[in-house]
C-alpha cells in the first residue's frame, strides 16, 4: 500500500507543478524586483522568454516535490502509527497534526539542496547556464563557491514554514477525514 500512496502523491505532484510553477517563477522575480508589479512581471516573461520562461524551474520543481513527498507521507504514517501503538489507540486530529509537523519538518531540511537549486535556476539570468535547468549544475555551483551552508541556506525557515503547513493541512485532512467517514456511517 505505501507504493500505492508514493506513486499518487509523485503524480499529483507532477500536476499540481504545472500550475504551481508559473506562480512560483512570477511570485520570486516579483520579491527581487519591487518596483515592477506583477502582472508586468507575468507580461516581461511571455514576451521575453515565451511560455518555457514560465515554467523555468519545472524539472528542479518536481524534483524536489516527490522527494518530499516521499519522505513526508510515509513518514507521517509511520509516527501516527507509533504514536498509535504506544498509546493503544487511534491518534487524535491534533496528533495527527503533530504527526505532520514533525514529518513535513524533516522532509523540507532533507530536500532544502534541491529547494536552493531550483530557487537559482528560477531566477538565473535568460540564457545563463543556470537557466537552462539542470539541477545537478546547479548544485555544483552552489557547492563549489559556498560549500554545504549554501546548499542548506534557507532550512529553519523552510522547515519552521512547512512544519507549520504539515501541522495545519495532514491536522486538517485527518479530521475533515474523520467527520465524513462518521457522516458517510450515519447517513448510508
Amino acid at each position: 500500500m505505501p507504493m500505492k500512496h508514493m506513486l499518487a502523491a509523485s503524480a499529483g505532484e507532477v500536476v499540481a507543478c504545472l500550475i504551481r510553477v508559473p506562480s512560483e517563477v512570477v511570485k520570486q522575480r516579483a520579491q527581487v524586483s519591487a518596483s515592477s508589479k506583477t502582472f508586468q512581471i507575468f507580461s516581461n516573461i511571455l514576451y521575453q522568454e515565451g511560455i518555457q520562461g514560465l515554467y523555468r524551474g519545472y524539472k528542479s520543481t518536481v524534483l524536489r516535490e516527490i522527494p518530499f513527498s516521499l519522505v513526508q507521507f510515509p513518514l507521517w504514517e509511520f509516527l501516527k502509527a507509533f504514536w498509535s501503538r504506544r498509546q493503544e489507540r487511534a491518534v487524535d486530529s491534533w496528533q495527527s497534526a503533530v504527526c505532520g509537523a514533525f514529518a513535513g519538518a524533516l522532509a523540507a531540511a532533507i530536500t532544502t539542496p534541491l529547494d536552493v537549486a531550483k530557487t537559482r535556476i528560477m531566477l538565473a539570468k535568460p540564457g545563463s547556464s543556470t537557466a537552462s535547468g539542470n539541477v545537478l549544475s546547479a548544485l555544483h555551483g552552489v557547492w563549489r563557491t559556498q560549500g554545504l551552508p549554501g546548499l542548506f541556506a534557507g532550512v529553519l525557515p523552510r522547515m519552521a514554514a512547512i512544519s507549520l503547513g504539515g501541522f495545519i493541512f495532514l491536522g486538517v485532512y485527518d479530521r475533515s477525514r474523520s467527520v465524513l467517514l462518521e457522516f458517510g456511517r450515519e447517513c448510508p
